[in-house]
């Protein structure tokens, strides 16, 4: 009972935390929320919207005036990204930022082989993120719900990998890249149709900042 109540205060402030700053702008969210979370508040409203890439990086959120300095350059990153993958779903959250590119944009129906299209979709966002060295690159991977569970949970995953594993080859260094697989557990669409079913086959790319980018915000900050 203790640990419930203590997750549900820490959800509960959150949410006081996050209406609070409707008014502010991204980077201004991002100092005030990683200031007042952690990985624990992280995970709880990650598991609470069913948004996973949300919680992750709420979790890893360093606040105050060095949350700030990241947010800024996390923006930055955004808008390049928009301008060079318009087809992905951008969206910047506290510190980070969630690119989405659906299954539409990468792989064929039940594939998890890379389309002409797919490559050159990811050929424009490698340039971004090389430009951004100092990220960690999370990818998740996740399935609609036509198909049993062990097998798009094998799915998410191969595809998650084969994103990975074709970012390296484009110069992304292989020690700021990690993967997931949801399989159908976490849709954000609706799976009773044609088209929220083909949005729920995506994979999201979860940028946040590495420790070198930390430390140098840091001191930053502190001159």
């Amino acid at each position: 009972m203790k640990t419930f109540r203590n997750l549900t205060i820490i959800f509960l402030s959150a949410a006081l935390i996050l209406q609070g700053c409707a008014s502010m702008n991204k980077t201004q969210k991002g100092a005030v929320v990683g200031t007042a979370t952690g990985t624990a508040m992280g995970a709880v409203i990650g598991r609470a919207s069913g948004n996973t890439a949300l919680g992750a990086i709420i979790g890893a959120a360093v606040g105050g005036a060095a949350g700030a300095v990241i947010g800024n350059q996390m923006d930055k990153q955004a808008e390049e990204i928009k301008d060079k993958v318009p087809e992905a779903k951008v969206e910047r959250v506290g510190e980070g930022i969630v690119v989405e590119l659906s299954s539409q944009i990468l792989f064929g129906f039940d594939q998890s082989d890379l389309s002409a299209d797919a490559k050159s979709n990811l050929d424009q966002l490698v340039t971004v993120l090389n430009e951004y060295p100092d990220t960690n690159i999370e990818l998740q991977g996740h399935t609609d719900s036509k198909g049993s569970e062990s097998y798009n949970q094998n799915l998410s995953e191969k595809r998650a990998s084969t994103v990975s594993g074709y970012l390296a080859t484009k110069g992304i260094n292989n020690t700021r890249l990690s993967i997931k697989g949801f399989g159908e557990t976490l849709p954000k669409y609706d799976n009773n149709t044609d088209e929220g079913r083909a949005q729920n086959r995506r994979v999201e790319f979860l940028i946040s900042a590495n420790e070198k980018m930390i430390e140098e915000a840091k001191k930053e900050t502190a001159q």
